[in-house]
């Protein structure tokens, strides 16, 4: 069972890399498809409390900047207040690409990464 959550997070972590190319490289459809299969796969492993921190450790390397104001925000909230904003983000996300939007809906998603 450890192996297969292992493994899980070695293809999260690779999916992560792959989607930030995808995003650099302006291919937002591939990217955000990236980002919707880490949300899939974070999904069955979201009760493993050590494989969710290997993953807030690597969006944190991802997303680190010396002006972060996200995290700045993050630590003056809730939990609570940090979950609705989450929930917004990713109804957002799902919004734009409902209208084929994938810059607005990877930009979303990416943003709501970043209240992990």
């Amino acid at each position: 069972m450890e192996n297969t959550h292992n493994e899980i997070l070695l293809k999260i972590i690779s999916l992560i890399k792959s989607s930030e190319n995808k995003y650099k490289e302006k291919n937002f459809k591939e990217s955000l498809e990236d980002k919707l299969e880490i949300k899939s796969l974070i999904s069955k492993l979201s009760s493993n409390k050590e494989i969710m921190d290997k993953y807030k450790k690597e969006l944190s390397k991802l997303y680190s900047s010396k002006f972060d104001l996200i995290k700045d925000h993050k630590m003056r909230i809730d939990d609570q207040k940090r979950m609705k904003i989450i929930n917004l983000l990713e109804r957002k996300s799902q919004k734009k690409l409902s209208h084929k939007d994938y810059e607005g809906a990877v930009k979303a998603l990416r943003r709501s990464e970043k209240y992990q």
